[in-house]
Parts: structure tokens; C-alpha cells; sequence
């Protein structure tokens, strides 16, 4: 289903979206799309991509499909990238408009021309890259700070959409809340796509509403309160976002009575965490997807679920690993980068090292290009001691090194101001016991700051960014090396 059934599908007098406060049925959503639609059209450049800087709303997701609908390339900017970041992704995908509540804003990013309430144009005529009509260019945090742009069709990203779709109709999803910013690709097919599709109510509050703040400042307890006050039956989390929520919970607290389904995703989740989540009573299912294949890819259910695993393939994806150990995804229909030739492959290469089980189910063990090789040749991918690392309460953020040397080490973010050294000590100790010796954490050290996108040091979905950590914090993991 593309954009057009969808809206010719969604019910008359029952809500389909809302920000919590304020909702609208099928018909009040679909003028609401019809309207965006003529004022895209009526621009001076019409068919120019459009860039999209605003906060979580139904108009977000009204301009989304709108652009869709027109054929217009659509250019999400997250509002955590800096300016440096949203200017070279405006350059490089040749918008000539902008959709932006701040016009002091607009105005400096080269848009000073008022084409409507929240619409703004450029003087210039665009230059950038032909890309396909009704595609979407999502930018990906680069290893260098640059942004790269992913190039996604209308239909890759439906596809997605109405897998998880069938899914969340057999979990019974009426109600889906919002706590990642729809500039993510993960929240805007996964959980917004899905969630209409399935003829659920979406909602998408501000999201300071739901406890986000700026690029990486996260509120649990406003989360937990939003989660009790909009009662929705599914939601998508990152690992570090489960993390700061449970210690405020209880078992099975009622606030968190109406979940059905909570999806976990973005980032390696430590099985110890997932298992404390499953203790608490939350429905917490790990998936895995890649922003080549429109998101995700894989995915846990209730009917299928199965512990450490992130799940097995959606109908559209097959799944299969190299004689190298690493996943490769079939099923065709990949996005590409921008300034390169569309993937004609039928299978893509994830950089992931992986295996999957007799049943189908995919087990994430690490990334290729991470692999260290300690001073007495072993390798060790270093999310594995990471994992476990995080999986321990007291450990927010884990960085494990020591290529080449004689062993490894940790550089951490504790989990809370209370949490010690010595409560540090006893994270590293238990992790230690379930690793081998080669695996083993030699020394740590507490990081001066969390890894974040506000200091360059972590993706919006909390990977860390290890090449810029390893330049940054070098002194400090040199001190940890004795003669």
C-alpha cells in the first residue's frame, strides 16, 4: 500500500492521529494532506526537494506524506544535527524549500521567502543531484561529522511498513506513541507507516512531552508519565532509553499497564538488560534493521520470539551469512547513497558479523570492521564484552579497546551520579566472569562525559562512534596501559 490508498483507506470519525492533545479522524487528516499538497505545488520550484526542520506533530507526518503524494524528494533534518550538518545536507540535496516554524531560523539556513505558515523558500533556483520523484534522502551521522545521505523510494519504505504492519494487527495495536523524533527512519516507517497501516491511532507528541531534550538529553520519568497518561499499546525505545526507565519502575507498574508491544532497536541491546525488562512485566522485543533496507529488517514477536536473537527476517528479507561470518540481507529494493548508482544486488553486505540459528533466528555478534586483535593475536569483537558491560546497572555507556595490545580495556559512563568506582568495579568483575581471559577487561576508566551526538561522540541511536572516542580520549586509554 502507498500513500494514496492509505489515506483513501483511513477511517471517517475515529481518531488516526494526534499530539496527545488534540486528534483527527481519516477525513479531517486527509484534507489536512490534500492542503500541504497545493502548497507544495504552488511553489516556484515545484518538483525541488523540500527539507523538513520541526519537532514531532501531525504535520510532520501530514508534510511526510503529502511530499509523497506529489512526487517530491522529502529531506527530514533531525533537529539534533548541528548547523554545520543541516546546511551541508540542505547543499548536497539541492532543497529549495524548507518546512520550519522558526523563520529567524529558515532565513539563516538560506530560505528567507515565505511561501505559507510554515513553508519557506529560496531566491535561488536549486542545484543538487536528480533523484527519484516521491523518494525520501535521510541522512545518516557520518564517521567524519559529514552526513550521509541514504536515497529511499516510496515503495522501499512501504514495504517495510506493511511488514511490521501484519505484525502489530496480530499483537492487536490500536494506539502507538511516539518517543523517537520522526526524522528517524526507525520511528517514521516503523512505528508511524506501521501504525496507520494497521489502523492504529498514532501519537506524536512534542517531544520534550515524552522526555527527549535536545540531541541527547533523555527525562525517564517524564517518559514513564507520558507512557501512563496516552496508554498506548506499542512503542519503539532505544537500549539507553529502557535503561534510565526501569529503575523508576515496579513489577508490572500500572503505568505501563497498557503495553502490548515494545520494539527495541537503533543500537545493540545487552541481553541482561532485556531479560530485566521481561522481570519488570514490559513487553520489550529486540529487532535489527539498517537504513539501506528502509529500516527494519528483523524483528521479535510475541509468537516468535527468541532470547539474544534480534529476530527473524520480515516476509520481504531473507537473510544469510558469508563464509567471512557476515550478514548479508536479500529481498532487493535497497536504498543507496547519495551520488551513487541505485544497488542492483540482489543480497547487501551490513558490515555485521552474525549467525543465524536452525530456525531462522538472527544473532548479532558484532561489527567487521570493529574487531580488535589483542597483542597475543586473539579477536574480540568488542560488543561482546560491551554487552555485558551495559547489561550491569550501574553501566549507562561502555567502550572497550586494545588492538594490539595486551589486553583490553573499558572506558565507561556510569549509569547514575551515585554510582562509584567501586560500583564500577563490580560491573567489570561480573562481566569478566563471563568471558574468557582473552576477553577480559584489564582496567577502566570513567568517561569525562557520555557519549553523545551533542559531542560528536555517538549516532542518534547511541552507537558509539569509535574512531573519534579512540582520538579524543587516547591519553586517557594510554593510562590505562602499565609497563
Amino acid at each position: 500500500m502507498l500513500p494514496g490508498d492509505l489515506l483513501a483507506s483511513l477511517p471517517s470519525g475515529r481518531a488516526v492521529i494526534g499530539d496527545g492533545a488534540e486528534s483527527s479522524d481519516g477525513a479531517a487528516f486527509s484534507r489536512r494532506v490534500a492542503d500541504l499538497v497545493t502548497a507544495l505545488r504552488a511553489r516556484r520550484f515545484p518538483h525541488a526537494p523540500v527539507a523538513l526542520l520541526a519537532d514531532n506533530s501531525p504535520h510532520w507526518v501530514s508534510l511526510d506524506l503529502a511530499a509523497a503524494l506529489c512526487g517530491v524528494t522529502l529531506v527530514p533534518l533531525p533537529g539534533f544535527f548541528t548547523p554545520q550538518q543541516r546546511a551541508h545536507a540542505i547543499r548536497e540535496s539541492g532543497a529549495s524549500a524548507l518546512c520550519c516554524a522558526d523563520a529567524a531560523l529558515a532565513d539563516a539556513l538560506g530560505f528567507g521567502r515565505r511561501a505559507g505558515d510554515t513553508l519557506f523558500e529560496a531566491d535561488a533556483a536549486p542545484q543538487g543531484p536528480v533523484l527519484a520523484p516521491g523518494s525520501k534522502l535521510t541522512f545518516t551521522s557520518g564517521t567524519t561529522g559529514e552526513p550521509k545521505g541514504v536515497c529511499l523510494g516510496a515503495e522501499q519504505q512501504w514495504r517495510v511498513a506493511s511488514a511490521v504492519a501484519r505484525e502489530l494487527s496480530a499483537i492487536g495495536v490500536q494506539r502507538h506513541l511516539c518517543l523517537l523524533p520522526l526524522s528517524v527512519l526507525l520511528e517514521n516507517v516503523g512505528g508511524v507507516y506501521a501504525g496507520l497501516l494497521c489502523g492504529a491511532t498514532v501519537i506524536c507528541p512534542p517531544l520534550a512531552e515524552v522526555g527527549l531534550s535536545g540531541s541527547s538529553g533523555f527525562d525517564a520519568a517524564v517518559c514513564v508519565a507520558a507512557i501512563a497518561r496516552h496508554r498506548p499499546h506499542s512503542l519503539i525505545l532505544l537500549p539507553q532509553m529502557l535503561q534510565s526507565i526501569l529503575p523508576l519502575l515496579q513489577p508490572h507498574d500500572p503505568r505501563l499497564a497498557s503495553l502490548r508491544f515494545v520494539a527495541v532497536g537503533g543500537a545493540r541491546t545487552p541481553p541482561a538488560l532485556l531479560d530485566a525488562a521481561a522481570a519488570m512485566g514490559i513487553p520489550v522485543f529486540e529487532g535489527y534493521g539498517l537504513t539501506e533496507c528502509g529500516s527494519v529488517v528483523a524483528l521479535n514477536t510475541p509468537s516468535a520470539n527468541r532470547r539474544g536473537s534480534v529476530g527473524r527476517a520480515l516476509a520481504h528479507r531473507s537473510l544469510r551469512i558469508s563464509d567471512a561470518g557476515e550478514i548479508e540481507v536479500g529481498g532487493g529494493a535497497f536504498g543507496h547513497y547519495l551520488g551513487e548508482q541505485p544497488l542492483a544486488d540482489e543480497w547487501i553486505s551490513t558490515g555485521d558479523l552474525g549467525h543465524l540459528d536452525a530456525d531462522g533466528y538472527l544473532f548479532i555478534d558484532g561489527r567487521r570492521k570493529n574487531v580488535l586483535i589483542t597483542g597475543f593475536g586473539r579477536n574480540v569483537s568488542p560488543e561482546w564484552p560491551e554487552s555485558l558491560l551495559c547489561g550491569h546497572p550501574a553501566v549507562m555507556q561502555a567502550l572497550v579497546t586494545g588492538d594490539g595490545r595486551p589486553y583490553l580495556v573499558a572506558l565507561l559512563a556510569p549509569s547514575g551520579p551515585d554510582v562509584g568506582d567501586d560500583d564500577l568495579a563490580r560491573a567489570v568483575a561480573a562481566a569478566n566472569a563471563a568471558l574468557p581471559d582473552y576477553a577480559r577487561i584489564g582496567a577502566f576508566a570513567v568517561l569525562p562525559e557520555p557519549l553523545s551526538p551533542a559531542n560528536g561522540l555517538a549516532t542518534p541511536n547511541g552507537r558509539p562512534r569509535r574512531a573519534l572516542i579512540a582520538e579524543r580520549h587516547a591519553a586517557l586509554v594510554n593510562s590505562l596501559y602499565r609497563e
